[in-house]
């Protein structure tokens, strides 16, 4: 809810256990008051008629205070605003009116939304802010009403200031292709940290989130954390000033080049750059991240996710109607409710070299196009998925040959092809419609119920010949992905879509809003996942996470033996899917990975609904994740090695009642809830790359 004081100029946001204020001074200076447990708006009055500190003539004492720093007077930290018009560059604002909207929650508190106008001899700038639970929102929006131009070269979403503490710690999630989402936590020191991607896409380099403790640990402890709701090229900086102040600027876009440019009448909206305290550690911000995106962000989040069956690794691109055909009949035996024809199954794809562009089925591998197989799949008792890339194109396609124009390039110079592909330029409008029509046709052509959604190469030759501000195509790319998506989920509204980019290059808050689920990574070794997972984790929910079961030696990476009850106990931390060749699974295989779907199956509401508890993490030893849904509890146990003939220590569990007694489903011991948290739970593991699933029943 939003509280304002008599005098219209402090504000304070708070949710459940949080707060969120500022105040407008008398010079119309934005400030940041406060940002961490609940106060009340006296506390924040309060906190309003304190004074800024004196400063030398070197220093301003608005850097490090400012709630939206923008680029002009007497301020010397990064602006997270910069425009130039025809006449000057910098902004010199003023404040014009604040008002408290219904936000998309109508009459629920919950969702009102502060937004707070400013101008500037006709160049305006709207900050919003709402507060969702304990995760407060905020975004920009910056319009041309008077000027003949505005160049707008930097308008990021937020800035968040940070209260003065000593030793503050930054988390990030950095990686690369097959190695995404790793955690890590170093020292801040003095200056600036800048994460982010310049590749036109999200990235595998690092996820698009930091959060900052000073001694926090997974379960205790202050945390801040920020999440960027965009899907391309971006930038996060973390600032440590010279007085020690911390604030994080964040936006879309890498560098200050310039975002857009804007006509008389024209405005851009940043994404949203949402932020949260919590007091529960690690562990409990990443509860307050999860609620929060099943709560706001995440399409239908309260369905279960189906397990799947992708038919990649056991065919590649040599596919045949019949022969998915002999897949399917398998992957519906041991379980599986959706089968995902992958690569392939389009236009002259029988290699990453050509086809990519031409949506529609390879006459040959498929004479009557997906609804044959569709068909069978369905009368399987499965739902049927295909795998598309709509925003590439092969220059060996029809759709290159007819539009060489599409892609993007720059005039005279060398053209890179990676993946034998170019990138379309979907912010041209004749390329967004023919994607429509494309997919639109594609989708109403069989009963698909699923759609994989690729994005294989960065931007790297990213021009527009003749458009005078190159810039905006890397914007308006990433507005008419959203578009396109939101347009197919509308005439679409029974189809799941899931956002991949070679694994994990795609994955934000962002694409977040308009895909089911995702695909974490295409490193499918179980044991190198448990690491990838456990960052994954620090923001984004095990309902959205895709992990699959893969063949043993893992033919992908790294030819790792290990068995299938470790591959998995692994997978299923997430949304199971399997991946492997089920044509070269022996009966054995076979009968023990039914067992593990249906096991999976009955605990999957826990899973992909439940509050995350992480009680080890992968660090060599034995690793363990536990989910907690009303009366139920699950516990996901990866030994990885067993050193010594020592013991495998039992594990603490959380997040339950110590007052009252649970039943382990396994071996029918009944445990008292306060001896399983202090003393722990035994998981029978030995050896190596021992895995077991443990089930709790509140009694």
């Amino acid at each position: 809810m939003v509280d304002i004081a008599e005098n219209g100029r402090t504000w304070l946001l708070s949710g459940p256990t949080s707060s969120y204020a500022l105040h407008l001074a008398d010079a119309d200076e934005l400030l940041h008051l406060h940002w961490g447990p609940r106060i009340t708006l006296a506390d924040a009055e309060a906190l309003a008629v304190s004074p800024l500190p004196a400063y030398w003539p070197f220093e301003s004492p608005l850097d490090g205070r400012e709630e939206y720093p923008v680029e002009g007077g007497p301020r010397f930290v990064r602006p997270a605003l910069s425009v130039r018009t025809e006449e000057r560059r910098g902004t010199e604002w003023r404040f014009v009116a604040s008002s408290v909207e219904g936000g998309a929650d109508g009459a629920d508190a919950a969702g009102e939304e502060l937004r707070l106008r400013f101008d500037d001899d006709g160049f305006a700038v709207t900050l919003h802010y709402r507060m969702r639970g304990d995760v407060v929102e905020r975004w920009a929006t910056v319009e041309n009403g008077g000027h003949a131009r505005v160049e707008l070269l930097r308008a990021d979403a937020a800035t968040w200031t940070l209260p003065d503490r000593e030793g503050w710690r930054l988390s990030q999630l950095h990686g690369r292709w097959a190695a995404e989402s790793l955690l890590t936590t170093a020292p801040l020191t003095y200056g600036e940290k800048v994460i982010g991607s310049r590749r036109g896409h999200t990235g595998h380099q690092h996820l698009p989130w930091v959060a900052l403790d000073t001694d926090a640990t997974e379960e205790h402890g202050e945390v801040y954390g920020c999440a960027l709701g965009w899907s391309g090229s971006w930038r996060i900086a973390v600032a440590q000033l010279p007085d020690a102040r911390v604030q994080i600027t964040g936006g879309a876009g890498y560098d200050d080049s310039g975002l857009l440019l804007l006509q008389p009448g024209e405005s851009y909206t940043t994404p949203v750059f949402a932020g949260l305290w919590s007091d529960g550690g690690f562990g409990g911000a990443s509860r307050t991240w999860h609620a929060y995106q099943r709560a706001h962000v995440i399409p239908d989040a309260e369905q279960d996710r189906p397990v799947l069956f992708n038919s990649w690794e056991a065919t590649t691109f040599d596919i045949s109607e019949d022969q998915q055909a002999a897949l399917a009949r398998r992957a519906a035996a041991i379980g599986v409710e959706l089968f995902v024809v992958d690569d392939g199954w389009f236009g002259a794809r029988t290699s990453d070299r050509a086809g990519l562009g031409d949506w529609t089925p390879n006459p040959d591998r498929f004479p009557k196009g997906l609804k044959p197989l569709a068909d069978y799949v369905h009368a399987l008792d499965m739902q049927f998925g295909i795998w598309v890339e709509p925003e590439m194109v092969n220059p060996d396609s029809d759709l290159y040959r007819a539009h060489p124009d599409w892609v993007q390039y720059q005039p005279g110079h060398k053209r890179t092809e990676l993946r034998n592909q170019l990138v379309l330029n979907l912010a041209r409008e004749d390329v967004q419609e023919c994607l429509w029509q494309q997919l639109d046709t594609l989708l109403s052509s069989a009963p698909i119920d699923y759609v994989k959604w690729d994005f294989n190469r960065c931007f790297t030759d990213a021009g527009w010949p003749g458009e005078p501000y190159p810039q905006r195509l890397w914007v308006d790319h990433v507005r008419a992905l959203y578009a396109l998506l939101d347009r197919l989920r509308a005439a679409h509204p029974h189809v799941a879509f899931e956002s991949c980019s070679g694994g994990g290059g795609r994955i934000d808050l962002g694409v977040l809003s308009r895909t089911d689920q995702v695909w974490t990574s295409d490193n499918t070794d179980p044991l190198d996942r448990l690491a990838i997972q456990h960052g994954f984790s620090q923001i984004h929910p095990a309902r959205v996470m895709a992990a699959w079961v893969t063949d043993s030696p893992n033919t992908q990476l790294n030819g790792r033996v290990s068995s299938l009850r470790f591959r998995f106990v692994s997978s299923m931390a997430g949304v199971l899917g399997v991946g492997g060749d089920l044509t070269e699974w022996t009966e054995e295989e076979l009968a023990e990975a039914r067992d593990w779907v249906a096991l999976y199956k009955e605990i999957r509401p826990v899973v992909q609904h439940g509050d995350l508890y992480r009680l080890r993490p992968p660090a060599g030893g034995l690793s363990a994740v536990q989910y907690v849904l009303g009366e139920e509890t699950v516990v996901l146990a990866c030994l990885q090695a067993q050193h010594y003939g020592e013991p495998v220590p039992a594990l603490r569990l959380r997040g339950l009642d110590p007052t009252v007694s649970y039943e382990c489903r396994e071996t029918g011991e009944v445990h008292r809830g306060a001896v399983l948290l202090h003393r722990g739970l035994r998981t029978g593991l030995a050896g190596d790359l021992d895995a077991t699933v443990l089930r709790l029943r509140r009694i």
